[in-house]
Parts: C-alpha cells; sequence; structure tokens
C-alpha cells in the first residue's frame, strides 16, 4: 500500500507545471534527490545529469547575485524563503527562476530535506523591463516635448515658416491661427486676409470646398491622420489646381491643443508632366503600331515565298525576324494598355466566359513555348466569369512568364485555380529569387523595376502594373507574397457571375 502511494505522489509531480526538487539536508552540501520532469524541461538537464548536485549549479559564473547570500542564509536557519534569480540551462541561456524553499522536518524536529519550487518568469522579466524602459521613455518624451512647446510659443510657426511647402494650422473650429509664406505666395493672400478667419471664408469662399469639408469634418474627428488626399479645384483667381493634402491632429496638453496641421502639395505641374508622358505614349505606340504591322506581313510574306535552294541560315534569320517583331509589337501593346489604363480609357469587352479553358490553354502554350520549365496546374473551379477574356488571358500569360523569367536556377513552376466564396482564386508560385519587402510595396507601380532585376533581367516593368490595373477592373483583387531566396506566389481574385448555373 506503501508503495502505491508513493508511486501516486511521484506521478502528480510529475504533473506540475512548475519545477519541483527535493534536497538531503543530512547530506554534505545539501545535494538534489529528485527532480520533477518539469524541472528537467526548465533547465535542459536530463534527470542523471542533475541528481547529486547542489542548486547552485544553476547560476553558473553568475556568483554575485545577492539572493545567493540570502538563500543560503535561509537554509543555515531552516527558514522558508523566495527570491527570484538568473540561472542558466544546460545550453548556457538564461532564465529568471522564482524560486521557493521550504524545510521539511521529522519528528524530532530536525530539518532532514529541502524542498524547492521553481517556475521560469523570464517573459514576465522581459514584459516588466520593456514596460519600464517603454514608461520612462515615453515620460521623457512628453516632458521635453511639452516643454518645448509651451517654453516657446514661436517653435511651431518657426517651422511651418521654413518648409517649402503650404502649410496652415487651425484651431478646433478651423480658423487659422497660422499660414507659412508659401501658402500665401502660392494663393496669392496676404496674411491679413487669412489668420484669424475661417478656412471655410477665406477670401470669396474659394476654400468651400466639399472634398476638403469632408477631410476636415468626418475624417479627421476620428484620429487618424489623413495621407495623401488628393483635392482638386478650379481657383477664382489661379485657377485649376491639383493638390495632395496631409492632415494631422495636434492634442498636447500645452498651448497647442486640439490644434490642426495641413500640408498642402501643388501637383498641379506633375500631372501635367504625366499627362503629357501619357499622351506621348500613346502617339509614338500608335506610330510605331503601323510600320511594325507591315513589316510583320513582309516578313510572313516572306518566309511563305522561300527562294529555291535557300540556305538553312536564311531561314533562321527570317525566324529569328519574326520572333524579335513579336516581341516589338507585345511591348508596343503593352505601352498603349499602359497609356489607356492612366487615361482611364482602358476597353473591356465583358461577356461570359468559362476560366478554367483560359488557364488550361494559357498553361499548354507556355510549357510548349517553354519546353525546359516543367508549368504544372492543379485544381478546378467549374465557374463561369463576366470579363474581357483576352485580357484575362493576359494577366495569367504574363503571371507564368515572369515566373519562368525570374526563376533562372529553377524549373518549376506552379499554378494554382480554386473556388473561394464567390471568387475563384488564381495563384502561381515560382522558386525563384524571391522579392525583398520594400520592392513589395512598389511592385505593381507603373515602370517599377527592382535594383536587382534590372541588374539581369531587360524589361520596362509595366506588366504587373497592366495586370494589377485589369484585374482591379474586372473587380478583382492582384496581389504577391515573398521572401527573398524562397520565390514568390502571386495570385489574384475574380468574382463569379452571379447568374452561373453552378451557383
Amino acid at each position: 500500500m506503501m508503495d502505491n502511494n508513493l508511486d501516486i505522489y511521484i506521478q502528480a509531480l510529475n504533473s506540475a507545471n512548475s519545477g519541483i526538487i527535493i534536497t538531503d539536508n543530512t547530506q554534505p552540501d545539501n545535494p538534489i534527490i529528485y527532480c520533477n520532469t518539469a524541472f528537467e524541461s526548465m533547465t535542459g538537464y536530463s534527470y542523471d545529469e542533475i541528481i547529486g548536485h547542489n542548486c547552485r549549479f544553476l547560476q553558473a559564473q553568475d556568483r554575485s547575485q545577492p539572493e545567493r547570500k540570502y538563500i543560503k542564509e535561509c537554509i543555515n536557519k531552516g527558514t522558508e524563503c523566495k527570491v527570484e534569480i538568473r540561472n542558466y540551462n544546460k545550453k548556457g541561456q538564461l532564465f529568471w527562476n522564482e524560486l521557493y524553499i521550504s524545510p521539511v522536518k521529522n519528528n524530532e524536529g530536525i530539518i532532514t530535506h529541502f524542498i524547492g519550487v521553481q517556475n521560469n518568469i523570464t517573459e514576465r522579466k522581459k514584459s516588466e523591463h520593456e514596460l519600464r524602459e517603454e514608461k520612462s521613455s515615453v515620460e521623457k518624451k512628453i516632458q521635453e516635448r511639452t516643454k518645448e512647446l509651451v517654453e516657446n510659443e514661436a517653435f511651431l510657426s518657426s517651422i511651418i515658416q521654413t518648409v517649402r511647402e503650404s502649410l496652415l494650422v487651425l484651431d478646433a473650429d478651423y480658423r487659422v491661427l497660422s499660414a507659412n509664406n508659401h501658402f500665401l505666395s502660392s494663393f496669392k493672400v496676404t496674411s491679413e486676409d487669412t489668420v484669424g478667419k475661417i478656412l471655410f471664408e477665406l477670401g470669396n469662399h474659394q476654400w468651400d470646398i466639399d472634398s476638403l469639408k469632408e477631410l476636415l469634418v468626418k475624417i479627421l474627428p476620428t484620429n487618424n491622420p489623413v495621407i495623401d488626399y488628393e483635392v482638386e479645384h478650379d481657383f477664382p483667381h489661379i485657377g485649376k489646381k491639383v493638390m495632395l493634402l496631409n492632415a494631422f491632429r495636434i492634442e498636447f496638453e500645452g498651448q497647442f491643443k486640439d490644434r490642426i496641421l495641413i500640408a498642402i502639395e501643388d501637383i498641379t505641374e506633375k500631372k501635367e508632366i504625366d499627362r503629357r508622358k501619357d499622351d506621348f505614349l500613346s502617339i509614338a505606340s500608335h506610330e510605331l503600331k503601323t510600320p511594325l504591322t507591315t513589316i510583320k506581313g513582309l516578313v510572313q510574306m516572306l518566309q511563305r515565298m522561300l527562294p529555291q535552294g535557300a540556305s538553312e541560315r536564311y531561314n533562321d534569320t527570317l525566324d529569328k525576324v519574326s520572333v524579335y517583331v513579336d516581341r516589338l509589337n507585345i511591348l508596343i501593346s503593352d505601352l498603349l494598355d499602359t497609356s489607356k489604363i492612366q487615361s482611364g480609357n482602358i476597353e473591356l469587352h465583358k461577356e461570359p466566359f468559362k476560366i478554367d479553358k483560359i488557364i488550361y490553354d494559357t498553361v499548354e502554350n507556355l510549357s510548349l513555348a517553354a519546353p525546359n520549365h516543367k508549368i504544372s496546374l492543379s485544381g478546378s473551379t467549374g465557374t463561369t466569369i463576366l470579363g474581357d477574356e483576352l485580357h484575362i488571358s493576359q494577366v495569367i500569360n504574363n503571371l507564368i512568364s515572369n515566373a519562368i523569367k525570374y526563376s533562372p536556377g529553377s524549373d518549376k513552376v506552379d499554378v494554382y485555380i480554386n473556388r473561394v466564396g464567390d471568387f475563384i482564386k488564381v495563384s502561381v508560385k515560382d522558386y525563384g529569387m524571391g522579392i525583398n519587402a520594400q520592392d513589395k510595396t512598389k511592385i505593381f507601380e507603373r515602370f517599377f523595376r527592382a535594383r536587382d532585376i534590372q541588374k539581369k533581367f531587360p524589361g520596362l516593368g509595366i506588366g504587373l502594373y497592366i495586370s494589377h490595373e485589369i484585374i482591379a477592373n474586372h473587380n478583382g483583387t492582384l496581389w504577391v507574397e515573398s521572401e527573398v531566396g524562397e520565390g514568390s506566389t502571386f495570385s489574384f481574385t475574380l468574382p463569379i457571375m452571379k447568374n452561373d448555373e453552378n451557383e
């Protein structure tokens, strides 16, 4: 019966989450004679490596801790104690140990053993330290900034006067407290006509702009800063302006409480330059398209009218000319698409079509064109999409072609298609060079190319931009997941046609 009880006690100790040890005080140096499983896990040592040691072996070389002296005094006195002490596991890694020590006495009142209960409180210690550091840092920053603002009322006005951008400071009632020189000169007004007036009443109510009111009255009070909010307005004296507005609510406890800082960037000229570039791209692409079509026709005619006895080199040259004409034709078509997208004139001819067939056909064609790569296709949706079949095929073609192009050390591309709710999802995964976090945020911008890619691969950086806009115009989403050296996965979704027979 006694043995059964002992087994139960040992099982109970081994089931505990806390580390538990028992030391024999009747032996020299009070050695450990028992430890439970949790203690092994906490320290990284096995049972055989622990038995016979004194508990101080866990402090390794860190022996100057005052807690060690306190523990020794309590053991000598035979009293309970609780300490938080630095310990080190078998790998030498630090962990904080919350240690409870209690003496065990026999019937004569002699201390025969000590029981130690231990908990790893490393995460708690770390959190406490970070909280103290953060609190100290925040308090220091608040004190420093509040002191600066209270002591020097000219602090804010001196900043806004030196910035080469139009800046306004408003109070909670949208009354102008300060306007820098750049604002006054840009909008042809004086300080007397501006400072002290409600923003929406400036001049002949020329700033009474609905979109600006929405920004200040509806959006900004949520305490979220407004970033790059585009406003277009025709001012009576200076004409039409396109502006990017950034607005922040300042809520210090000093003199600047509940003030609004507005930065206004005039992008009218930039917009006009972009428009001219788009016009140039459109005109140039159209002008190049006509002679290129003629050249393509002449090359095809030469291929059909090969002279008798034409050499193999002659045939190969014609084939190469045809290939490069096709490449140039694709490039010009992409430039035309870019111009149309930017001007809002992209032409989409939406009709119902089976998405699975388009993907299967595209993968089959690319597999023939790139025999050295294995393009695997898995999944199906059995759904109908309402969209421009040619443009969606262009997106799929572009994503798979990029997967092949930017994976020079791999011969594998995986394509997955499946249905997610009311959408279909298409993913193209490569095992190539990957994309860093900074480039991922810009990868779908027009003419953007990652620096590493620029050095190794030709291109204009418009394929992903076109693909992104095509999917967006179909009410879908295109995104990328990637890690450098781990490859990339480009995915997009498209809404399933509402009256699809499979619904």
